[in-house]
């Protein structure tokens, strides 16, 4: 039997431990072994510290030379704690050319991409190569594979001396890397990492009298910038730093180094990957199939690996894999394989994770994963700014604050729309965003993959109430006064897919006004068909959740008649009115405010659709009824006198009309005041229908100023401005300007076209009055073909018997009997007065107009006349 002996030296193994053993037998050893019998406590002078070596339960047992012999069966040993004295064994160093450090494998069909022959042939502005590349951007673009591929290129090209591969996710594994470097090549002392680590460094760089020698050291996915302090490999004319990582912070760059942006595969790139890696196991799928895949993993290089690895493992087919993708109710995790491709360790869903806990751990503390949250409800195309820093956000924000042990956050200021760019900064630095401050409409863009993954961790609780969060940061950033188009364009777009991604969120408890301003936004810039289109999906969505007699059910179709109507559609929103005003008075009573707006919406489809007496007549009991319940100076009460005294002027009584409107305009100005937007518009039609009956120079001269105004307030290509601009023109050709009216259009059209579409209503009239003043001014010809190319535009948007549309038909008949055709002329209006007569009523205006346009075109055929005048 023997004794543990104190700091007993193991040979084999080096290790010094101290032995604490219980209910041991009897042991034999051979001479350098160590023996244990009965029980024993701390050996003597190791305090019984942690990384004693104790064993219990023991029986008899024999050992050699180096072993630890305890008797008996061995229950337990924890070894903790150990000292490790290693015997230098002093050696050559590795002969050139040495590699460091394992490249890792060449992922199956690697794609060959356009920043591979970027990095080999990377210069700076003077043409000098650059030594020291920093390779930035997002988990899962390729940026080990791209590192990989350039080491193994120059390895393999014989343009190295010594190459040195560290996986760099920390301090201590460079640490430990360049000391294995150091060891290897200049006889390093292992027992002292960090000198070793520090003489490799040293080694690097260039001497005078030695051999020059061409080295490249990668470091592979740096997680922390802080982890290269005092690490950086030196510059070099003979050496070469090659860095992978996610963050972009300032501190990877200066000092020779070139930050690389690493972007996804272009599409080309994703669907060759798809195709090879498919085919490489006997699979085929269509170009489109897999064009429309690619683009639904965003082409990120990692998702289009597994989702490739998924099709192969599961047989299923390209456009299965994209219904699994589409399912809201499918995780992102439960579209990756079994087993990962090409030695990958994180499946796509958690390939994120450790990025965002970084960046939350960034200032200000605890605020970039909310933030994350928020930007994964959005357009990932791009999100304004003002969005993500309007106060809804902010205060949502400010739950999240990193709290210190007694309960306080660590600033106590509330969050700040400057903490909110901060956030957003860090996640820009860990490559989970990218931010632009300098685009503010589109300052945010997120990979959609990162979005579904981080939606995927909210519980469905939490996930609605960041839904309505980001649809109040939304209403929040949406100006009163849209004169910024790119800005309600990227407001629109982003409130499109957050309806799309959490829309029952938004329908309950009640609906979110977000859904009706976007919608009213479409409508406003000119896009009447989506609008139309947003508010009937709408209705029927409201209308599933709430049922048919919800106040929100009621508001959404009185939206989708508004929009119908303006798209051309009259009888439709009529039809949609009646129906609606119906249930408005059997649910809301008719007294309440929105059954009175569905009137006078209803008196205006009628007048529209030709019934002007019975608009008059509508409105005049509403305008009764309005003032009995919320005034004469409510703001509604104003617009049913404005809509009334435009009906008296259509069914003839244009002195009653001007009349109403210049009661209108003073009380307006005494109300709202002179420059309100109403009392501008007011003064604005007051002088366009006295322009009607007569003073043209007044009429053309208000146009200019209310031009002016427009320009001022809401910006050149706002749809009202536009409208002004159309309205100046025409008064230019009222005062005989026939050329400058057309010049003034065709410069028109081209805006219009380009803001408001070219099916806009305002749009076909532009193209209408042109056509009219091109006539007038001799190309009867260009004149004709213009109108009849307009009249089939009209009918496919606006339909046979919209009154423009009938306008455009009086107008060609009249331009065929400029040409001679006076009996074609009178046939046509023939033909259109039955229409007229049908659609619009004997008393309309237009009606009128066709029935005097007959009569005369028939006089003229009777007497033969191959010219008349126009007329």
């Amino acid at each position: 039997m023997g004794r543990a002996d104190k700091n007993q030296q193991c040979p084999k193994d080096g290790v010094n431990a101290a032995v604490e053993v219980s209910d041991t037998g009897n042991a034999t050893a051979a001479s350098g072994a160590t023996t244990v019998t009965g029980y024993h406590g701390p050996v003597p002078g190791n305090d019984g510290a942690p990384g004693a070596v104790r064993v219990s339960g023991t029986g008899d047992a024999n050992g050699s030379e180096g072993a630890l012999v305890n008797t008996g069966y061995i229950h337990q040993v924890s070894v903790e704690k150990l000292t490790m004295v290693q015997q230098r064994v002093p050696q050559e160093p590795a002969l050139w050319p040495h590699q460091v450090g394992v490249i890792p494998s060449r992922a199956q069909f690697f794609q060959h991409r356009a920043e591979v022959d970027r990095l080999r042939a990377a210069v700076d502005g003077g043409g000098t190569a650059l030594l020291s590349q920093v390779l930035t951007g997002m988990g899962g673009v390729g940026k080990t594979q791209l590192a990989a591929d350039y080491a193994r290129a120059a390895w393999k090209d014989g343009g190295l001396d010594i190459l040195v591969w560290i996986s760099a996710s920390a301090r201590s594994p460079v640490v430990t890397g360049y000391a294995q470097a150091a060891v290897e090549l200049c006889q390093a002392d292992p027992g002292d990492p960090e000198k070793a680590a520090k003489q490799f460094l040293a080694w690097l760089e260039p001497k005078g009298a030695a051999k020059p020698c061409r080295w490249l050291v990668v470091l592979d996915d740096v997680a922390d910038p802080d982890d290269l302090h005092g690490l950086w490999p030196p510059t070099s004319p003979y050496g070469r730093t090659l860095v992978t990582t996610r963050r972009r912070d300032a501190a990877l760059t200066g000092e020779g180094r070139t930050l690389v942006d690493v972007a996804l595969f272009t599409e080309v790139e994703a669907v060759a990957y798809l195709t090879t890696s498919l085919a490489g196991h006997g699979r085929v799928e269509s170009v489109d199939q897999l064009t429309a895949l690619a683009s639904d993993l965003g082409h990120l290089p990692l998702a289009l690996s597994q989702a490739a690895a998924y099709l192969i493992d599961s047989g299923l087919g390209a456009a299965a894999y994209r219904d699994l993708l589409a399912d809201r109710a499918t995780a992102l995790a439960d579209t990756a394989p079994d087993r990962l491709p090409d030695d990958q360790t994180v499946a796509l869903a958690a390939a994120w994770h450790l990025s965002i806990d970084r960046a939350d751990q960034l200032r200000p503390a605890g605020m970039a994963r909310p933030m994350l949250q928020l930007a994964a409800l959005l357009d990932p195309n791009g999100i304004p700014q003002g969005v993500l820093t309007s106060q809804p956000a902010l205060t949502h924000l400010a739950q999240y604050r990193t709290r210190t042990g007694n309960g306080f956050t660590e600033e106590p200021d509330p969050v700040s729309p400057r903490d909110g760019v901060r956030a957003l900064r860090a996640l820009h630095r860990l490559s989970l965003i990218h931010h632009t401050p300098d685009n503010p409409h589109q300052a945010v863009r997120v990979h959609q993959l990162i979005q579904r993954a981080t939606r995927d961790t909210l519980p469905p609780d939490q996930r609605d109430q960041t839904a309505r969060i980001a649809a109040a940061a939304l209403l929040a950033a949406w100006p009163d006064d849209e004169r910024d188009t790119a800005l309600a364009q990227a407001l629109r777009a982003n409130t499109d897919v957050l309806q799309r991604r959490a829309q029952a969120a938004l329908l309950q408890p009640e609906l979110h006004d977000v859904l009706f301003v976007a919608g009213a936004s479409l409508g406003q810039f000119g896009q009447v068909a989506a609008a139309r289109d947003h508010f009937d999906r709408l209705t029927d969505a409201v209308r599933n959740c709430h049922g048919p007699d919800h106040p929100d059910t009621l508001a959404t179709r009185s939206q989708l008649a508004v929009w119908q109507a303006h798209t051309g559609d009259e009888a439709g929103a009529a039809t949609t009115t009646e129906q609606l005003l119906a249930d408005m008075m059997r649910i809301l009573g008719p007294d309440h405010p929105e059954t009175l707006e569905a009137r006078g919406n209803l008196a205006e489809w009628r007048g529209r659709l030709g019934d002007v007496a019975g608009a008059v007549a509508a409105l005049e009991q509403l305008l009764h009824d309005q003032e009995r319940i919320q005034g004469p100076d409510h703001l509604y009460s104003f617009a049913i006198r404005n809509s009334l005294a435009q009906w008296r002027w259509e069914s003839g009584d244009v002195s009653g009309g001007i009349a109403a409107l210049e009661q209108l305009l003073a009380d307006r100005e005494r109300i709202l005041g002179v420059d309100h937007p109403d009392t501008l518009a007011t003064s604005h039609h007051l002088a366009a229908w006295r322009g009607w009956d007569g003073d043209v120079a007044s009429a053309a001269t208000a146009a200019e100023q209310r031009l002016a105004h427009l320009i001022q307030t809401l910006g050149p290509d706002h749809p009202e401005t536009l409208g002004i601009r159309a309205g100046l023109a025409w008064w230019q050709a009222e005062g005989g300007n026939v050329a400058g009216a057309a010049e003034s259009v065709e410069r028109l059209l081209d805006d219009q076209v380009r803001v408001l579409g070219p099916d806009h209503p305002e749009t076909l009239e532009a193209r209408g009055n042109l056509a009219e003043w091109r006539g007038r001014l001799g190309d009867v010809a260009g004149a004709v073909a213009a109108l009849e190319q307009l009249l089939h535009d009209q009918e496919r948007v606006q339909g046979t018997d919209h009154p423009r549309t009938l306008r455009t038909r009086r107008r060609i008949a009249h331009w065929h009997g400029e040409t001679g055709d006076a009996a074609g002329a009178a046939a046509s209006f023939a033909e259109l007065l039955e229409v007229s007569l049908r659609v619009l009523g004997p008393d309309h205006t237009h009606t009128l107009a066709t029935r005097h346009q007959l009569t005369y075109w028939q006089g003229r055929a009777a007497e033969g006349q191959s010219n008349p005048p126009a007329g």
